[in-house]
């Protein structure tokens, strides 16, 4: 089997009294489907994720993005779901965000999106003016949440953020008062913290929505190994609980009636 493959989104509608082909189709909306197929295909892990090639084409417009065969195979089984179900509850939010927006895009420019890959009996998304794919807004509810990990990143030139390397989540920006990284003494950079974060998470699934948080306040978070503390753990274990305890008596009792 080959180990790469490709979706494709097709685009068909008009600009005036023209049909939509790649010479009238503007650049801003070639860098917003970019960013959407990112989304519909590594959502949470773009860091790591395999390379994603791209080309532009004729009829009317046909957006090709090459990727690993196994996410190919994924993505299939996924608009195959949505297709019987007309839902994108159960997708995460970022796949489920780009579903939306190129549901809105269809709404407000009156175009034709079809979705599908490069699999032999692929199945096959169709998004228009009458689709409806959004959604369910009611299930997200305000949380709050201590994020722990490294921070790899603080600033920003218009809009301040931390982003902090984490365990479950990767990496997550959080939306940071300037005013707190301006008096901050210390550096963050590469600094293991904890962070009180406010957002928004599902309230059945606990999914928690990563384009959300804003920071509440730094807990320093240090964890460590201290020989020191563990060594007064075991003498004080040893004071309390093993000097007051017979061996031979309490082997009987943990054995019981059983005999050799």
């Amino acid at each position: 089997m080959k180990k790469k493959g490709f979706i494709e989104i097709r685009i068909t509608g008009s600009r005036g009294n023209l049909d939509l082909t790649p010479d009238n189709y503007d650049i801003r909306e070639v860098i917003e489907m970019l960013e959407n197929a990112e989304n519909l295909l590594y959502s949470d892990d773009k860091k790591n994720r395999p390379t994603i090639s791209y080309r532009i084409e004729e009829g009317s417009v046909r957006h090709v993005f090459t990727t690993s065969m196994q996410k190919v195979i994924g993505f299939d089984a996924i608009i195959g779901q949505i297709n019987q179900t007309q839902d994108i509850d159960f997708l995460d939010i970022g796949t489920a965000k780009a579903f939306e927006n190129i549901q809105n895009i269809a709404t407000k420019k009156n175009y034709v999106f079809s979705i599908k890959t490069s699999l032999d009996q692929t199945n096959e998304l169709i998004l228009d003016k009458t689709t409806r794919l959004y959604r369910t807004e009611p299930i997200w509810a305000d949380a709050e949440f201590y994020l722990y990990g490294k921070v790899t990143n603080a600033g920003g030139k218009d809009k301040a953020n931390i982003h902090l390397l984490t365990d479950e989540l990767g990496i997550v920006t959080i939306e940071t008062p300037k005013a707190f990284l301006e008096e901050y003494e210390e550096n963050l950079l590469y600094k293991v913290f904890g962070i009180r974060v406010i957002g928004k998470q599902h309230s059945e699934t606990g999914e928690i929505d990563k384009s959300t948080l804003k920071f509440v306040e730094l807990v320093d978070y240090q964890p460590k190994y201290d020989e020191q503390y563990l060594k007064g753990l075991r003498e004080k274990a040893k004071k309390n609980w093993l000097e007051t305890i017979d061996p031979d008596s309490w082997l009987r009792e943990i054995r019981g009636n059983y005999e050799v």
